[in-house]
């Protein structure tokens, strides 16, 4: 079976410590991929912005990367965005109002991720506020969040504690189908618009490149990267990954993403001379 394109999530996934990866291996693995056609899109709740920054040394040697940013919300060529689905005022509005009503609220955070910039509040100190600027490019401090003029993609909580499947569970009770509420690791949960996710993101690549679902290869470790590894039959959990993915998804990575397991379960699939 030919495969196409490959989608990889980046965070516990593709990427081992500090936002780091093998460049050299990467580099080595996509001039084989790209000599048989086959795409490499990297996956993220991470916005596009962010990611094309991850990968700039790489893309300044003239390697092509696409590009499914905030979980779907957001999706890019190397040359050019294709898609996006914002959140409307009123569901904003409906998410930010359950927060405060949510005898937690005081216990987490809200990073609100647009088109200009992402948005925090200046509450925000500590470890948190640490984290929103190493992972979001752009970031603002605002007083009101409901003031932000920018159209929203996605707005995540990031809570100071692991329940995260407790607190997807709990939102997506609330919202039911109007919104999309995923675990993202590091605590957090994103709110995105109604059907939007990874698969939904790579989905809008497929129709651009008519690329079928069974020559699709995906690798993921955590929630947001659920829909995209059930939907396809070629989709790799990572032996790192949460129990409840491990679970929920049958192939296995070849080892962890700290050890390049996406490299390595590419080039023993395909063949690829290994560059380890």
């Amino acid at each position: 079976m030919t495969i196409k394109m490959i989608a990889s999530d980046m965070d516990g996934t593709f990427l081992t410590a500090n936002d780091a990866y093998n460049r050299h291996r990467f580099e080595r693995v996509l001039d084989q991929l790209q000599e048989k056609d086959v795409r490499f899109v990297a996956a993220s709740g991470r916005q596009v912005k962010n990611l094309q920054q991850l990968f700039a040394p790489t893309i300044a040697k003239g390697y092509e990367i696409n590009f499914v940013g905030s979980n779907g919300a957001m999706v890019a060529t190397p040359d050019e965005q294709l898609y996006s689905v914002h959140l409307s005022p009123a569901q904003l509005h409906q998410v930010i109002e359950w927060n405060a009503k949510n005898p937690e609220s005081a216990e987490n955070i809200i990073i609100m991720t647009g088109d200009k910039a992402t948005y925090v509040s200046n509450h925000a100190t500590g470890p948190v506020a640490d984290m929103v600027f190493q992972f979001y490019p752009n970031v603002k401090q605002v007083e009101k969040l409901m003031e932000v003029d920018d159209h929203i993609l996605e707005v995540t909580f990031v809570w100071p504690n692991d329940e995260v499947q407790q607190h997807v569970a709990e939102l997506r009770q609330v919202f039911g189908d109007e919104l999309h509420a995923t675990g993202s690791g590091f605590g957090s949960v994103d709110v995105l618009g109604k059907g939007v996710d990874k698969a939904t993101g790579l989905q809008v690549l497929q129709d651009y490149y008519d690329i079928l679902d069974r020559e699709v290869m995906t690798f993921g470790d955590n929630g947001n990267d659920l829909e995209m590894l059930q939907k396809y039959e070629h989709g790799y959990v990572m032996p790192n990954a949460e129990p409840f993915m491990l679970q929920a998804v049958d192939k296995r990575a070849l080892n962890t993403n700290v050890n390049d397991g996406v490299l390595a379960t590419i080039e023993d699939y395909f063949g690829l001379a290994s560059t380890s």
